[in-house]
């Protein structure tokens, strides 16, 4: 009887250790069920984006990351957050990716799920929250609505905005987006995007310069009848900053 039980302890313990060893690489899925895991079996770099070929089981398929020189092939990483683009043109490489991933977040270790930080734990206040007020053009600067009254003739050229921030995303398709307003907009037309690798935060009080692009469409509810791209920060008015 004491063998019979000496040996089924044997079994438990080989049982236990065997499901611990099995399922601990996958342990991280309790805490990010959405987090993938993928080996990197090629990289390619340019200027703005790092373009990596992944392996994640039996598929294999392409993502881009804002640059970064750290990432090797052969090692394994973890992501949770993506953009799917089809079709998406890379001038550089000149390639068409028919279907790639921009992904926001990767990591070479698993993480647990975020929550997204609000604008009210940032401290920051709303675009819904927010009035605001004529803010007067700077010297040579563009209103909002003379952007969208002038749009065909002001298409491809540089231009001055000065007006607060009620919306700002970072790092999405290797660049940050900033909503303005200065109260010259209103209806559907309250507010210009605005693409920038700056960084500004809600209720500042800012001036870009970027260029004029008209009816673009990034896919998946990117898509902007007049867009401000590659815009550089100018100025911040810390006076009028909220």
């Amino acid at each position: 009887m004491k063998r019979v039980v000496s040996l089924l302890s044997v079994i438990l313990m080989v049982t236990f250790f065997a499901c611990e060893s099995g399922g601990g690489s996958k342990s991280y899925k309790v805490d990010n069920p959405n987090l993938r895991e993928v080996v990197v079996k090629e990289v390619i770099q340019t200027t703005s984006y790092t373009y990596l070929k992944f392996k994640e089981e039996d598929a294999v398929y392409w993502a881009a990351v804002s640059r970064n020189d750290d990432i090797s092939e052969g090692n394994t990483y973890y992501y949770d957050s993506f953009m799917e683009m089809k079709n998406f043109p890379s001038k550089e490489l000149d390639r068409t990716f028919d279907n790639i991933y921009f992904i926001q977040t990767l990591s070479d270790k698993p993480f647990p799920a975020l929550k997204p930080v609000t604008e009210e734990q940032k401290g920051s206040p709303k675009a819904a929250d927010m009035e605001v007020e004529n803010i007067s053009p700077v010297e040579g600067g563009t209103t909002i609505a003379e952007l969208y009254n002038n749009k065909t003739d002001l298409a491809g050229k540089t231009v001055k905005i000065h007006g607060q921030v009620v919306k700002f995303t970072a790092a999405v398709m290797g660049k940050n987006w900033v909503h303005l307003q200065d109260g010259s907009g209103s209806g559907e037309n309250i507010d210009i995007t605005i693409t920038t690798a700056d960084v500004v935060k809600v209720g500042d009080v800012a001036t870009f310069e970027g260029k004029v692009f008209l009816d673009k469409d990034f896919g998946y509810g990117y898509a902007y009848d007049i867009l401000i791209e590659d815009a550089k920060l100018i100025a911040v008015d810390e006076t009028r900053s909220m």
